[in-house]
């Protein structure tokens, strides 16, 4: 972290909460626990991750996904049932509200991730949560691991009214936390949503790449040249 650092904003799922791990392992426990001899469980969970890549891989898509997560996973696994040849979406509906129910109660901070939020906060580094997703669920994560008290701004996509990449969340942050762009950083773990409109704004960007795969080859986004971040790190702790 730089002297000259006035404000740090973040990201939330995947760069302060780990919703990563354990995800796949979720997937394959909910298709045996509810499978009732109609199809094969390993087979049932390549098919909703077949449909889950398709259904996520579009970004109007994921927008309007992410507002509703519950019944995303419904329609994924609904989908996955019906390329399957299958019609009992009981069944499918019993397999996604398990997986979400599970995720919720899984759902922790990366090891270091609070210690480092705490850190920053007793150096005088003022701080905003930039999160994307639906208030209540958003709201719940913020309310469950008590990240509220780090945080001078906190902005949800379902409260705000619009998520990342819109650079009216950036610009409402630097407002509120009175920043200079030049002295301000954005962490997150999304080249296209994090990354791209921080660069934009002329923050400092630095990239959270969990999975240390390091950048994909055209920046994630086609646009090399602009999807750069300043600095990539492997978890928040790395800021110190």
């Amino acid at each position: 972290m730089s002297e000259h650092t006035s404000a740090i904003f973040f990201d939330m799922d995947g760069t302060i909460l780990d919703w990563r791990s354990g995800m796949e392992e979720t997937w394959r426990a909910m298709c045996e626990k509810h499978c009732d001899g109609t199809y094969d469980p390993a087979a049932m969970y390549e098919a909703i991750r077949s449909r889950r890549d398709w259904f996520w891989s579009d970004a109007e898509r994921g927008k309007r996904g992410r507002m509703d997560l519950n019944e995303t996973s419904r329609e994924i696994v609904r989908r996955a049932f019906a390329d399957s040849g299958l019609t009992d979406f009981d069944v499918a509906h019993s397999i996604a509200d398990g997986y979400r129910q599970e995720r919720m109660s899984l759902l922790a901070p990366y090891p270091g991730a609070i210690e480092t939020l705490a850190s920053l906060q007793s150096r005088g580094v003022r701080m905003a949560l930039l999160t994307n997703g639906e208030a209540a669920n958003q709201r719940r994560s913020v309310v469950r691991h008590d990240l509220e008290r780090f945080f001078d701004c906190i902005v949800i996509e379902g409260e705000f009214g619009v998520g990342k990449p819109d650079e009216r969340v950036f610009r409402h942050a630097l407002v509120a936390l009175s920043a200079d762009p030049a002295a301000t950083w954005m962490v997150g773990d999304s080249l296209e949503s994090d990354i791209a409109p921080a660069i934009a704004l002329g923050l400092h960007s630095v990239w959270v790449d969990d999975a240390g795969e390091g950048l994909p080859a055209d920046g994630g986004l086609g646009q090399a040249a602009r999807v750069r971040p300043h600095r990539i790190v492997r978890a928040i702790s790395e800021l110190l």
